[in-house]
């Protein structure tokens, strides 16, 4: 009885506040990284790879894949080697989400825009601790003030995944993103709004001003800059059909992300607004579930990344108003179309789940990795959601938090792995149960969960 009340203790400590590492607070949540770890016999998902390999030993060097070697021929070890008897388990790269947004995830609207920033923090650590615990060991941030989240994770601070942060996302006036009430027009000069002030989104009507905002979200730490092309589905005054940026204002800002050595990233639905932005230097398309036929040739053409999410239902439709509801109903009617596209002309694309405003969502936040084999098989699901999208975090370049191989199991990778219970390769569906199928996660060699029978 008294081990249960210590562990709800522990459980309600960890909720309550992340001005402490929960690994501190709950001994097998994490650990100390171990000079040498090894992964003993396992049969391998390297991340791209559509057969598991043959049982492996993997040793681990720090933070780093050093070798692996089939089980026969053991790797070297030291006396304090670390050893994680695997027996014949799945080791596969720990999962990514190419759009996420870490501080939107649980807040309602008008919880953001009316809380003081430090309680939206304090949820956003909250939930990084419940993304990493789902195996996700990245994110990339496609939006939201999620730099001071980034630092206390990487300073150890915070449990949670690696973040790429966008910064604020960049748009103009009436654009989605622009979460003003029309009493708050016009703006005064100089004045910035709610959503500003707390680094949300920042509003620019000309190049010079994109060109300020871009080199502000540059200056915070941004590993890539994120724009919005056209409306939005939670979009108050933005419809989908509507294209925002000028090319010439959406060119400013790959001036600036390209002088810093990085790139920009635009949300766009519809053909207008992809090909307005291909034409000014971006780089990936977030969403395109709108987007033709010639606009899917101009993406293969080109080599532009697309970074889509598998919407295939309603799920949090019914707390938006009945305009954006019907907004939601065309973003869904048209996935099955784009991904039609994808494998028509292999677009590169890249996996993410763009969950917003809801706790309940994201705790099914790899169902999304499931729902991909409406198109794909399993091997390609899992390999769009661990090695393609280690390709789009590469093209951060410069401005690469995290300078290595993430998304593989291969020789010099970072050690980002999960141990599975069961073959995701047979049985996808594992990827959507991580409490129980995710045996041990790694992240950056240190293990924060490891559930293996003592």
């Amino acid at each position: 009885m008294l081990s249960e009340v210590v562990v709800r203790m522990q459980k309600a400590a960890c909720a309550a506040t992340i001005l402490w590492s929960c690994a501190a607070l709950s001994p097998g949540l994490a650990q100390e990284r171990s000079a040498l770890t090894v992964f003993e016999n396992v049969r391998i998902f390297d991340g791209k790879s559509q057969a598991l390999s043959a049982p492996s030993n993997v040793l681990i060097r720090g933070n780093t894949i050093e070798r692996i070697a089939i089980a026969s021929n053991p790797v070297d070890r030291s006396p304090d080697t670390r050893t994680i008897a695997s027996g014949g388990r799945v080791l596969m790269p720990g999962l990514s989400d190419m759009h996420w947004h870490a501080t939107m995830v649980r807040p309602t609207p008008a919880q953001m825009l009316s809380s003081d920033l430090g309680y939206t923090m304090l949820l956003a650590g909250a939930e990084a601790t419940a993304t990493l615990m789902r195996g996700f060991t990245t994110v990339r941030d496609m939006g939201g003030p999620a730099f001071a989240l980034k630092r206390a994770i990487d300073e150890g601070i915070v449990v949670g995944p690696r973040i790429y942060p966008s910064g604020a996302v960049i748009t103009v006036t009436g654009g989605h993103g622009d979460f003003r009430e029309l009493w708050e027009l016009p703006q005064s000069l100089g004045g910035t709004s709610r959503v500003e002030q707390l680094g949300g989104s920042m509003i620019a009507d000309s190049p010079d001003e994109v060109r300020k905002r871009t080199r502000e979200q540059l200056m915070q730490g941004a590993s890539q800059i994120k724009l919005t092309a056209g409306g939005g589905v939670a979009s108050p005054f933005s419809p989908l059909d509507v294209t925002t940026f000028s090319e010439a204002e959406l060119r400013a800002a790959v001036e600036a992300a390209t002088d810093w050595g990085t790139y920009v990233a635009t949300h766009a639905y519809t053909p207008n607004a992809i090909r307005r932005s291909v034409a000014a230097g971006v780089k990936v398309i977030e969403h395109g579930h709108l987007m033709d036929e010639p606009t899917a040739r101009l993406l293969a053409e080109e080599k532009i990344w697309l970074s889509t999410q598998p919407f295939v239902d309603l799920g949090g439709a019914a707390m938006l108003p009945p305009v954006q509801q019907a907004q939601m109903r065309q973003v869904v009617a048209g996935t099955d179309t784009t991904y039609g596209f994808v494998k028509k002309y292999k677009i590169k694309t890249a996996f993410g789940t763009d969950i917003l405003f809801s706790k309940a969502l994201a705790e099914h936040q790899g169902q999304g990795i499931v729902d991909l084999t409406r198109w794909f098989t399993p091997a390609e699901a899992l390999a769009m959601a661990t090695s393609a999208n280690g390709e789009l975090l590469a093209l951060s370049g410069a401005r690469n938090p995290y300078p290595g191989k993430l998304g593989v199991v291969e020789e010099g990778a970072l050690a980002d792995l999960l141990l599975v219970d069961g073959n995701p390769l047979e049985d996808i569906r594992l990827i959507a149960d991580p409490e129980n199928k995710f045996v041990v996660i790694m992240k950056d060699g240190i293990i924060y969960k490891d559930i293996r029978p003592k």
